[in-house]
């Protein structure tokens, strides 16, 4: 073998109906829906149904699902004692990664052997409920501040800023939020749902395979590049500073965050949402700021690159306009995607085949002698 496909790119490895990225035309549906109608006509609560059930949901389904989630979003006691006791100074990733792991422990439907897909199933929808409440209650407790009462009444964006702000949040910081884990749910074969499915296709448990798709979203490549979006803006300053950062950023060939994507060879599709939900919320709390150097520097790598933002590069904003702690912005990626990573274990153990790619190795052709350690 001479030729390869180094990082896997262009390489088939599996089928999956969940969801479709066309990155030539800039094109993102979830199982025939285009994500712009799922935007504008569902909530984040539909399309979670949608990934794990391969369908939208009437509205007695809809209700009826929104009890189960709501209803299961209470985390075990050891997890919070954990909570409590971790270092203040961790990364919010690294608490998630190991809390969604403990869950696991608490959880007599994890069993050793061939997963059981409909227990999985419900598994899917316990982390999927308790994510976002792991999340908050670290924030909360490094602050020295005790977790509001987990509540029923309200939807997963609404719950998840009324946990971190200790208060209801308004109309617009709700629906904001609900888009962007509409946008967030799910993105094909991408590296941390990859590391799910090869995670479940050894007969893991679904605890395991999430585990494994937070700590490969961690990495500043995936999905913490949103938190180096708002960094450089802050370290940029001001709109005056934008076009010598940038200047001297591609005269030191080094990259923009934010801008351009593996796949999407035009326009991110999801991007175009956030930007509109951005300017709406800068216009509100009357910060322009922010927005207006993002658009500065995406007009210049457009001009100059050819390269256009991506969904990370609006969602810093539309995250740090919320009042959302920067080093929460990849948590919340994870907390939408969780809908989409069970939903894509749960198709991998439907259909099952290990994954065991081939390596091209590049070491000593032939074989070598072992020296006694003396001479070595």
């Amino acid at each position: 073998m001479t030729d390869y496909a180094r990082g896997l790119e262009g390489v088939i490895a599996n089928e999956s109906a969940l969801s479709k990225v066309d990155g030539a035309i800039g094109e993102l549906s979830y199982l025939g829906y285009h994500i712009d109608q799922l935007v504008e006509k569902c909530s984040y609560e539909e399309v979670v149904y949608l990934l794990q059930n391969g369908r939208l949901p009437n509205r007695a389904e809809l209700t009826d699902f929104e009890k189960r989630i709501r209803g299961d979003r209470e985390l075990p006691q050891g997890v919070l004692d954990f909570l409590k006791s971790a270092p203040k100074n961790a990364s919010p990733m690294d608490i998630l990664r190991t809390g969604v792991s403990m869950l696991g422990l608490y959880d007599k439907r994890v069993k050793t052997g061939a997963p059981d897909i409909q227990e999985n199933a419900e598994i899917a929808l316990s982390l999927i409920a308790k994510t976002p409440v792991l999340v908050a209650a670290y924030h909360r407790f490094r602050q020295g501040l005790e977790l509001p009462a987990v509540r029923e009444d309200l939807s997963e964006a609404a719950h998840f800023l009324y946990l971190i702000n200790g208060e209801e949040a308004g109309e617009v910081a709700v629906k904001t939020l609900d888009v962007a884990l509409i946008l967030h749910a799910d993105h094909g074969m991408n590296a941390s749902t990859f590391s799910a499915r090869v995670t479940v296709a050894t007969l893991s448990d679904m605890y395991s395979a999430i585990t494994s798709a937070i700590g490969t979203l961690k990495g500043p490549l995936h999905g913490g590049a949103n938190e180096g979006v708002i960094l450089m803006l802050q370290e940029i300053g001001d709109l005056d500073g934008v076009d010598e950062y940038v200047e001297g950023k591609l005269t030191r060939k080094e990259k923009i965050m934010g801008i351009g994507h593996r796949i999407y060879k035009v326009l991110d599709p999801r991007a175009p949402h956030l930007r509109k939900l951005a300017i709406q919320l800068t216009e509100e709390l009357g910060e322009p700021k922010w927005i207006k150097m993002s658009e500065r520097i995406a007009q210049i790598m457009r001009d100059r690159k050819g390269l256009e933002a991506n969904v990370d590069f609006y969602s810093a904003t539309v995250y740090y306009s919320l009042g959302i702690p920067t080093d929460l912005f990849t948590p919340i990626f994870a907390i939408a995607r969780t809908s989409g990573w069970t939903a894509q274990v749960l198709e991998q153990l439907r259909d099952n085949r290990l994954y065991r790619p081939l390596t091209l190795y590049t070491g000593p052709k032939e074989m070598l002698p072992v020296p006694p350690i003396e001479s070595r």
